[in-house]
């Protein structure tokens, strides 16, 4: 049977979000949500379980009591029917100037926040979700609407409210590994001469789609010879060659959760330089599994691994923080990067991800997933370092 997160552990995670709220001051909080890739759909998926899809949403939350979701004209009814928020309500501020809906009762934000107990908003704190995503138009409405509020990017204290994983989500993103290593099969047996970084894309996409998965975190990437230098490659109709490296990323969504492996297939012969460089990230990659454990700043384990890139002389290929969190986003706050003294603490869901990027040859990223248990962590997949075909 196909692990789910149960309906029960919703108004848990409202409860946590409210009890963040009265820690912070936030008399209300909006989290925003859309059907854009990667961020989008976060907080909607976290707070509701609702896949949203063409029209934005947000979820509004006072300290007390029980959500609202806010969607679109064309949304209200797949959002009873999908969602865990039964008040569902159609913001007017989500409607387009030259579309009509004669039968639809719409309310301004204004109006729905007078309801929720907020007769004004002087002196209101209002804490925003996902607002470096929300459009210039709908910002001005929402700050029309409220205009004495005092509103607060609350993105980062959302996170932390969900850094910690229940057991529930450990399972599913469990899940979504299994079926990250089925679609990592499927592109070893497809990877050969002559074949294009797209049909591998589409081999890897159709076998995790029949495994499971809704969909993907982040394109799938395959990407071979000199296609795989950029960090975000694209998989395009190039044909794979004798002896090239062939970048895979394979990042499934499943049940809102993700899931990320990243390794280099070789074609026959393997360059001097990538064996190098996948040497070393294999190391790095070994080195911060070791020293990740509870109670310790997260790029205290990052700086693990750059430094043994850098001792090999591809420091500078090292071109972003290398260890970030997961879990309804692929690369999900808190990120333990250089400059961030973020902690890591027990049932996170840790992505290391050892990138050896823009050189002359290609370039390469070796990522695994983790557990983070309560004195070290659990590795949720098995995937050898070294790939042939």
């Amino acid at each position: 049977m196909n692990p789910v997160i149960p309906k029960s552990e919703y108004p848990q995670r409202w409860q946590r979000v409210q009890a963040m709220m009265k820690s912070q001051g936030l008399d209300i909080v909006i989290a925003y949500a859309d059907d854009r890739a990667v961020f989008g759909p976060a907080h909607a998926r976290w707070l509701a379980n609702f896949p949203v899809h063409f029209e934005p949403v947000c979820i509004l939350m006072a300290q007390y009591g029980d959500p609202i979701m806010l969607v679109g004209p064309e949304s209200d009814e797949y959002a009873m029917l999908a969602g865990e928020i039964p008040d569902v309500r159609i913001l007017k501020e989500f409607t387009h100037p030259n579309e009509d809906y004669p039968f639809t009762t719409m309310q301004g934000m204004t109006e729905i926040i007078a309801d929720v107990g907020f007769a004004n908003s002087k002196s209101m704190r209002v804490g925003v979700g996902a607002q470096g995503l929300i459009g210039a138009d709908l910002w001005r409405a929402f700050q029309s609407a409220l205009p004495d509020a005092e509103w607060i990017d609350a993105e980062n204290m959302l996170c932390d409210v969900r850094a910690q994983k229940s057991a529930a989500e450990i399972t599913v993103i469990r899940h979504a590994y299994s079926i990250a290593e089925t679609g990592l099969k499927a592109a070893l047996a497809t990877i050969a001469p002559g074949v294009t970084e797209r049909a591998v894309a589409a081999e890897i996409e159709g076998a995790m789609r029949r495994a499971g998965a809704e969909g993907t975190g982040i394109d799938t990437i395959v990407a071979a010879g000199p296609n795989s230098r950029p960090i975000l490659a694209r998989s395009t109709f190039n044909n794979i060659q004798e002896n090239d490296l062939v970048l895979l990323t394979i990042a499934p969504r499943y049940e809102g959760y993700h899931a990320a492996i990243g390794r280099p297939v070789f074609v026959g012969d393997i360059r001097p330089e990538a064996e190098h460089a996948l040497t070393l990230a294999s190391k790095a990659q070994e080195a911060c599994f070791k020293a990740l454990k509870p109670a310790i700043e997260g790029r205290i384990v990052e700086a693990v691994g750059r430094d043994i890139v850098n001792k090999g002389g591809l420091g500078e290929h090292f071109l972003y923080s290398g260890v970030h969190s997961l879990g309804v986003i692929e690369f999900e706050p808190p990120i333990f990067g250089p400059s961030q003294d973020a902690m890591i603490k027990e049932n996170m869901i840790i992505s290391v991800d050892i990138p050896i990027f823009n050189t002359p040859w290609g370039g390469l990223r070796v990522e695994n997933g983790y557990r983070i248990t309560n004195d070290g962590a659990e590795i949720l997949h098995r995937t050898p370092f070294l790939l042939r075909v």
